[in-house]
């Protein structure tokens, strides 16, 4: 099981080279406040003086520190093959295969790679730096060391920095796959502890905690922390494990990290002989090494699992680019097919891809044809914007000179006409309507259908283009035919329609049952011969008939009637009477409910051919002759040689994207190949 260490270094080398943290890889994070002996515990356990060290802030970017254990005989080998004199040496991620035998090399390279990232100004940045370290005196560990904890800005740190180091350790420790050690003075209240509060709040049972408890050697005289490493202060599941670090007088005196090793076992010894064996640098170094191991056994089935997922995404997405461009003429002719195909597709609904969210396409004018444009017809009163002295007038104007004997034809045909011209405006709208889902269509099947159009920006607009200028030559054919079907109803006014002369024949069947109703209701006095109105002599004093209406005029003449409100004034012939509400005569009531009737009965003869005749001129002179000649308009105007390289030209970025997504598919299947390996060899 020593071996699944290597197995995820490996891991972290492949993912490494694409520089991705997509996965997140089981590893040890170091956290502690500033001055806890953060870096002298990785430095014990590398055995090498490697770190930066200063006052403030020093760590400002995360150092992901691979130790790897080398063989003797392996280390004289991978010597040669580097050209490397000694038996430890490090290498940067970013320096590529540059070795760095000197340690002190390496700090200096740590210190120019933070401020070339995060400045000098001691800000921080989550942008890690990889380090690799090979040597035979340490075991296989992956460790993240994290800037420390601190609360109050010092000298020229940003005035947020509590709030920059606090988000950035949270990062890293909030992946599950990670073990937290947290690093506490000894010297220091264990309650108060930052390291293990920020830990507990992504780790609230301490299942993957670990806490080191440094300085032992400067408590205060008479204490000891006998109860913090038995763990009765603060309980950790996977432990306290304590440690003596070298002081700041040790590292000024350039004492050597074994050196300060032996000094620690000896204070162990002295201090704490029935502990000493459970605690120091080296018990550390192999319990972090059993936790990782365990912790990596336990993680492969979930990382597996994660990246055949992302390899299968990541082929998807690499698919959706499509190959580079080898033949352009077979090229454009497919994208142009395919669009076609799908645009056609849409409307009939069979698409590849089903809008869930709103209607769209055929579907979408279906709704216009049946749903809007229906309701607005039936919301159109017959009647509308007519009334009683609107249809009087008619009558009369329709009689000339000549009193009239029965209803004039040309009132109803001037007013049914009139009702007939208000089904224009919602016929026209529907045609808008369609005209515009057909357009939202050309945006629908660049976003779902063909991605790959995505590729070819240029060739993406021309279709647009030419989609729509199709679309805007049939919408004025398109409205002209259903003006020409509105003004079809206006030029011939068909009182034969079997449907109008049914209505008509109930309507003279009704009027002529309520004449004789009137009749008998006449006094016995009244000749039955003689027509309502004509027999008695309010009759003809009434307004329906010419006696009557010069009476009126009279009156209106001698300031009684209402003809005119001022008494005295001579009549002006020449005035224009301006009708008034009075109560009609019985004749007038008659005429107009017969206008009316004829009207509506008329008028819903019309709208039901108009609700039927206007979808099917939108759909032949629109719809179908955009989906009939699409394909052929689309290579007449684009497939041309002078235009194919042009269209067919990638945005910038496609091809970089490309790239990405191959090399981070191959990294994946690198990983998934490494795994694989593990199960081969029983490691899992």
């Amino acid at each position: 099981m020593e071996a699944l260490i290597p197995v995820i270094n490996k891991l972290q080398d492949v993912f490494n080279t694409v520089g991705a943290d997509i996965i997140q890889l089981p590893q040890i994070a170091v956290v502690g406040t500033q001055s806890s002996g953060k870096s002298s515990v990785l430095e014990s356990l590398v055995g090498k003086d490697m770190l930066p060290r200063g006052t403030g802030v020093v760590t400002r970017r995360p150092l992901i520190l691979q130790l790897v254990h080398v063989d003797p005989g392996d280390g004289r080998k991978m010597r040669d093959e580097n050209g490397v004199e000694g038996d430890e040496w490090g290498k940067f991620l970013h320096t590529k295969n540059k070795i760095y035998p000197d340690f002190s090399e390496i700090r200096q390279e740590i210190e120019n790679e933070t401020e070339r990232i995060s400045g000098i100004n001691k800000g921080i940045s989550d942008e890690p730096i990889h380090l690799k370290i090979f040597s035979p005196n340490v075991v296989n560990l992956t460790l993240v060391d994290l800037p420390g904890i601190t609360k109050v800005p010092v000298g020229d740190q940003p005035q947020d920095i509590e709030v920059q180091i606090r988000e950035l350790i949270l990062k890293h420790i909030s992946n599950p796959n990670s073990i937290i050690l947290a690093v506490t003075a000894a010297n220091t209240d264990m309650a108060t502890s930052e390291a293990l509060k920020v830990a507990r709040e992504v780790d609230p049972d301490g299942r993957r905690t670990l806490a080191v408890v440094t300085k032992l050697d400067l408590m205060d005289a008479g204490t000891d922390a006998m109860d913090v490493l038995l763990g009765r202060v603060i309980p950790v599941k996977l432990g306290l494990i304590g440690v003596v670090n070298r002081s700041q007088l040790d590292i000024n005196n350039k004492k050597s990290v074994s050196d300060a090793i032996r000094d620690e076992d000896a204070f162990l010894q002295k201090k704490y002989p029935s502990l000493a064996n459970r605690n120091g640098t080296k018990y550390l170094a192999r319990t972090l090494n059993r936790l990782l191991m365990h912790h990596i056994r336990d993680c492969l089935p979930e990382l597996k699992t994660r990246i055949n997922v992302l390899a299968a995404q990541y082929q998807s997405l690499l698919s959706s680019y499509g190959q580079p461009v080898e033949d352009q003429n077979a090229t454009l002719l497919q994208l142009i097919t395919k669009f076609a195909a799908e645009y056609c597709h849409t409307i009939e609904g069979t698409a590849k891809y089903i809008e869930t969210a709103e209607l769209c396409g055929g579907a979408r004018i279906c709704y216009i044809f049946h749903e809007t444009f229906g309701r607005t017809l039936e919301s159109v009163d017959p009647l509308g914007g007519l009334n009683t002295i609107d249809i009087l007038t008619a009558i009369r104007n329709a009689t000339g000179p000549r009193p009239s004997l029965f209803v004039p034809e040309v009132s109803f045909e001037l007013l049914v006409k009139k009702q007939v011209k208000r089904l224009e405006e919602p016929s026209l709208r529907c045609v808008e309507l369609v005209h515009e889902e057909l357009q939202r269509i050309i945006q629908h099947c660049s976003n779902y259908s063909t991605q790959e159009l995505l590729r070819f920006p240029k060739l993406h607009d021309a279709i647009v283009e030419v989609v729509t200028s199709l679309l805007r030559k049939r919408l004025p054919i398109t409205n002209e035919m259903v003006h020409n079907l509105v003004a079809i109803e206006l030029a011939y006014v068909n009182t034969k329609h079997p449907d109008f002369a049914d209505a008509c024949g109930v309507m003279n069947n009704n009027i002529e049952e309520s004449r004789r109703n009137r009749m008998r209701e006449l006094p016995a006095a009244v000749p039955r011969d003689k027509p309502p109105g004509a027999g008695t002599q309010g009759d003809q004093e009434g307004t329906g008939n010419w006696r009557g209406m010069l009476k009126k005029g009279d009156e209106g003449a001698n300031g009684s009637g209402p003809a005119s409100p001022h008494k005295g004034l001579a009549v002006n012939l020449l005035d224009v009477p301006v009708p008034v509400a009075r109560k009609l005569s019985s004749r007038e009531q008659r005429d107009c409910e017969v206008i009316e009737r004829l009207i509506k009965s008329y008028f819903l003869i019309v709208r039901k051919n108009i609700q039927d005749s206007v979808p099917k001129a939108v759909m032949h002179f629109l719809v179908n002759h955009v989906k009939d000649s699409l394909q052929s308009e689309l290579v007449g105007q684009l497939y041309k040689s002078g235009l194919l390289n042009d269209l067919l030209t990638e945005s910038e970025d496609m091809a970089q994207r490309r790239k990405e997504a191959a090399d981070m598919l191959e990294a994946l299947q690198k990983a998934s190949q490494v795994i694989a390996e593990i199960r081969e060899t029983h490691l899992w």
